[in-house]
């Protein structure tokens, strides 16, 4: 292992943790409606928790409505009882063969909530990145305890993976800040 590779590591598992950041953030409600929001309602499913994408067609309605559209017509009761129970402040609407699921507005409190939640997110983002670092500055000592590389060359890939560090935390910030402003738009 080489000085490239513990700095490639290290890249492509940050770049993880972002998209990983990218993902939880986009489940966070804004008040206008979207289908990620309902992507960790979990249905049960002939015994089994499986998520409500699999057992139903989610589609938006309108701006503020998703229609979620069971496989089987006999899982409208459990999906919509599923919904309701998933703590999302939702209140599905059975009508036919479609549950509708409006999305009422935000209130003040409930925007500053969701951005105490994206800034939880973003640390837990940036926790994970730290790690990253610690991890690959570990495997920088210990190449140079194996006499693999110089403590020159040790100490520029550390800097090196400080500069990556600093880049992909500042991702964050800024994904932070364009969330916590579609939040507290109304």
């Amino acid at each position: 292992m080489s000085t490239a590779d513990v700095k490639s590591n290290a890249q492509t598992r940050m770049n993880k943790s972002i998209e990983t950041l990218r993902a939880d953030l986009a489940k966070v409600r804004t008040g206008r409606a979207h289908t990620g929001i309902l992507d960790h309602v979990m249905v049960e499913y002939y015994g089994n928790p499986t998520p409500i994408n699999q057992v139903a067609n989610l589609t938006l309605v309108d701006a503020r409505t998703i229609g979620v559209t069971p496989f089987e017509k006999k899982m409208a009761s459990t999906i919509e009882k599923a919904i309701r129970d998933a703590d999302l402040g939702l209140n599905p609407a059975a009508q036919g063969d479609t549950i509708r699921v409006p999305t009422p507005p935000l209130t003040e409190e409930r925007r500053k909530e969701m951005v105490k939640l994206v800034k939880s997110e973003a640390e837990d983002a940036k926790i994970a990145i730290r790690n990253i670092r610690r991890d690959a500055n570990e495997q920088l000592k210990k190449l140079v305890k194996d006499k693999a590389i110089s403590e020159d060359d040790e100490r520029r890939a550390s800097d090196d993976i400080q500069k990556l560090t600093d880049k992909f935390v500042a991702d964050v910030d800024k994904m932070v800040v364009e969330k916590e402003k579609e939040v507290l738009t109304v």
